[in-house]
């Protein structure tokens, strides 16, 4: 081999070596409706950058107490707007970090097909023994899906029927296993791969609840850490929107 391309060669192995001594691997909380689009977005973020994203799934209010009791995570993509604030407020979430990644919808949603009609009017007929939803005290989907029985006025005679998820995922996983036969949960869980799977459902009209708003905030443990802002800076990418509207979310 030449002197030259063995010069070029050997920068292109240092190179190499030092984009890999740089790379880190950062914890990630992650809301349970954003479960796939993360997925997705976290291995274009590696392909880009060489940083690898641990990603954690679960419920927000689950995530705050974790949060509040020293769980490592460095980055939180809530289901909402208000635990982002409130872990700012309160020094556990670093002051102008936070944004706004989606706008989710909530769906009622049946695997059966014809089952939920499209304007939700299987919640008065009577013909299920079981709705699920997620508990509104942990999830953000949960407390939409309360509001939306409260608006239609369905809230005391459903009650009883209700069986309630820790997380938007366990309530889906009531109805994929027949323990309900339909339930509220988020747009996005009945996408794959960007296409709606199979069965019936009713998007909710964003009038009967609260906004879903989802924000995301670099925690106290991610103050500083380059890969951290670099996620949080992808999250606002053109990849990353096309793949977030992809799974039925607004922007």
């Amino acid at each position: 081999m030449k002197p030259v391309f063995r010069r070029i060669a050997l920068f292109a192995l240092l190179a190499g070596a030092a984009l890999t001594a740089r790379a880190e691997e950062i914890s990630v909380a992650v809301a349970a409706n954003f479960t796939a689009p993360m997925q997705k977005i976290a291995a274009e973020f590696e392909k880009a950058t060489g940083h690898k994203a641990q990603l954690v799934f679960g419920s927000t209010g689950k995530f705050y107490a974790q949060v509040k009791s020293g769980a490592p995570f460095q980055l939180l993509l809530a289901a909402d707007d208000e635990t982002p604030a409130r872990l700012v407020r309160e020094g556990d979430g670093v002051a102008g970090s936070q944004f706004t990644y989606a706008i989710g919808k909530l769906v009622l949603w049946s695997p059966k097909p014809g089952f939920v009609d499209d304007k939700g009017e299987v919640l008065k007929s009577g013909k299920f023994e079981h709705l699920s939803i997620a508990n509104p005290k942990l999830a953000p989907y949960g407390l939409a899906a309360t509001e939306t029985l409260k608006a239609l006025g369905l809230a005391d005679s459903l009650q009883p029927r209700i069986v309630m998820g820790e997380s938007i995922s366990q309530a889906q996983q009531f109805v994929t296993s027949g323990s309900a036969e339909l339930g509220f949960i988020a747009f996005s869980q009945i996408h794959k791969d960007g296409k709606l799977i199979e069965g019936s459902h009713w998007l909710v009209p964003a009038k009967y609840h609260s906004p879903i708003r989802q924000d995301a905030v670099v925690l106290a443990r991610g103050k500083g850490n380059a890969a951290v802002d670099a996620l949080a800076g992808f999250l606002k990418s053109k990849i990353a929107a096309d793949i977030i509207k992809s799974y039925g979310y607004d922007l």
